[in-house]
């Protein structure tokens, strides 16, 4: 069943800086007022209105959900965790909201420190659109570092994946609020920290696999192939790495397959850094930027810390269907450090042949650059219209808490998207409490579309949903699939979800004829019966549509008065000739 209907926060704000011919444009008092200060740690649409909200965590000891609203300022601070609900000197390290309980609605996972000691989880629970403070779970299993949160057994249900001694992986199951925690791999593993570790489709069978970053360093790919967990390769990085940062998985060449993306440091300053890729099924790191050098400056990677290690945010920010990054770089000669946009374009030079693409820095992003001291930048859609907007977090002389900067992405060229969010389908029409079953973050959905585009070629790009949770990953809770500038209709959506223990049959269903610049949410519910999931269609105005309104109406206009002259030249041609039939009738009574 698909429901067709126009999201009214971009309908509304769909008009604003439209046209403005810088490419990004700041819109922060417009977005927080005089509250945009804090860190951002995570999103998810708390209020099930679909609109997405911010997690925000303030002087290490409080956090504060900004839900979206109609009227400026959009993000407003609405609930809060604050710090009297932990112990003295307690420091969260990250959010990561989800449904716990599964009950359909929002709770809110937080990890947290108090100096040498090990992380220790707690989760709120979400009821009627806020959180019980009071009536929280602090989990009875520590980890040696931030957990993992995936849907370790496929019911739809987020789980804590963690390391609570070296070599040893348990997950933590939260069945009614009880957290069950039991050994998750067959094998031991010595995981790097801070680690990278991601929760994604690996060999395009539509089933969320697990990808464990280890030390040596070394990557181990583990494959869903029954809902049980085998390992299956061990892929060792690079001699010449000093420095490896955290692994982003994304379809960086639009083939279908998670490509491993990896930035890193050949020395111990980042003062020579790069950007390697691992084809799905590789052994070859293949470099995809090189060059960091802009006239005579020479930039690099910020080396990072455990806290905020060194990581690339990923988005189509152009929507050509090919991932873009954000990241920090530093100058080496000097001090200052700033976010880059770096865009994925096709390959200029020997070494990337392979790939076919690779990121070239927009050294020429003022707006970007006029954000001094720069500490993390990520892709958010601010309007809900599907176009990836960036929000930068700064470190201001003094403060204690980081400075959130908001940039709209004013993106002239007209092109298409198709934004993707799969939801837990744990109930669909008859939810406990009546409750709209869209405040869920869901780890774990696989995503592909295959279509033509303009020149008759074709064409798919695919990506996972929230296949990493912890170190700021800051992954939000649908996806963009860009399509370039080809208006046509998807061909082939297809949508998989991870399938339970000892499961061999894929969980997978495919819509078709999906029409372009439209958010689709995925309800798979009953999870095993993939041909009775449901998807509702939300339509989202372009530039498009409206150039077309506008030509539609001046044609109108035209038409219109082509009439009215028309018209009023044969009334004056009657009135002419009624006095000539006038005249000759008075001539002839004579």
């Amino acid at each position: 069943m698909r429901i067709f209907r126009f999201n009214i926060l971009a309908f509304s704000l769909f008009f604003v800086g439209r046209y403005s011919t810088f490419a990004l444009q700041d819109v922060t008092a417009d977005l927080f007022g005089a509250e945009n200060y804090g860190t951002v740690a995570a999103f998810g649409d708390f209020y099930s209105d679909k609109q997405t909200d911010i997690f925000i965590i303030r002087e290490q000891s409080e956090v504060v959900i900004f839900m979206a609203d109609l009227k400026t300022p959009y993000f407003k601070p609405k609930v809060h965790i604050t710090k009297d609900t932990f112990p003295r000197g307690t420091i969260i390290t990250s959010v990561v909201p989800g449904d716990y309980d599964g009950d359909s609605q929002m709770d809110v996972l937080l990890t947290t420190e108090i100096k040498s000691e090990p992380t220790t989880v707690y989760i709120f629970w979400g009821h009627n659109q806020t959180l019980d403070i009071s009536g929280s779970l602090k989990l009875n299993k520590t980890f040696i570092d931030q957990p993992l949160v995936m849907d370790f057994n496929g019911d739809m249900i987020p789980d804590i994946f963690g390391v609570p001694e070296p070599h040893s992986t348990e997950v933590c199951y939260l069945t009614n609020r009880i957290p069950v925690c039991h050994k998750a791999l067959s094998l031991p593993v010595n995981m790097r920290i801070p680690h990278s570790n991601a929760f994604i489709d690996l060999n395009k069978d539509f089933t969320a696999d697990l990808l464990l970053t280890t030390e040596g360093p070394s990557f181990e790919t583990w494959i869903s192939k029954d809902g049980n967990f085998t390992r299956v390769e061990v892929m060792p990085a690079d001699s010449s790495f000093k420095t490896v940062g955290q692994s982003s998985f994304v379809d960086f060449d639009g083939d279908g397959y998670q490509d491993h993306l990896l930035p890193v440091c050949f020395d111990e300053g980042c003062r020579r850094s790069g950007i390697y890729l691992a084809k799905s099924g590789s052994k070859e790191w293949v470099p995809v930027l090189s060059d960091f050098q802009q006239r005579e400056t020479v930039w690099g990677f910020v080396q990072g810390k455990p806290s905020s290690p060194l990581t690339l945010h990923i988005g189509d920010y152009n929507l050509d269907g090919f991932p873009d990054a954000l990241v920090v770089l530093r100058n080496t000669s000097g001090s200052g450090q700033q976010a880059f946009l770096l865009e994925n374009v096709p390959c200029n030079n020997a070494t990337c042949q392979s790939v076919g693409r690779m990121f070239r820095i927009h050294w020429d992003q003022s707006d970007l650059g006029a954000i001094q001291n720069a500490v993390m930048a990520t892709f958010f859609d601010i309007y809900e219209d599907g176009i990836l907007d960036m929000l930068v977090l700064s470190q201001a002389e003094g403060k204690k808490d980081l400075i959130i900067h908001a940039l709209k992405n004013n993106f002239e060229a007209d092109a298409y998207f198709v934004k993707v969010m799969v939801l837990s389908g744990l109930c669909s029409n008859d939810c406990p409490e009546d409750v709209k079953p869209f405040g869920v973050n869901q780890p774990g959905p696989y995503v592909m579309y295959t279509t033509v585009d303009s020149n008759g070629y074709l064409k798919n790009a695919s990506a996972g949903q929230l296949s990493q949770s912890a170190h700021f990953s800051l992954q939000l809770p649908y996806t963009v699939l860009g399509l370039g500038r080809s208006a046509n209709f998807l061909d082939h959506l297809f949508v998989g979800i991870p399938r339970p223990l000892g499961e061999t049959d894929v969980r997978k269903q495919e819509w078709t004829a999906i029409i372009p610049n439209s958010q689709l949410i995925v309800i798979p519910y009953p999870h095993n019966k993939p041909s009775s999931w449901s998807a509702k269609l939300y339509l989202t105005p372009s530039n498009s549509v409206l150039l077309t309104a506008i030509a539609l109406i001046g044609v109108c206009v035209f038409i219109l008065v082509i009439i009215g002259i028309l018209h009023w030249q044969e009334k004056k041609a009657d009135d002419r000739e009624k006095r000539q039939e006038a005249h000759r009738f008075h001539f002839d009574a004579m």
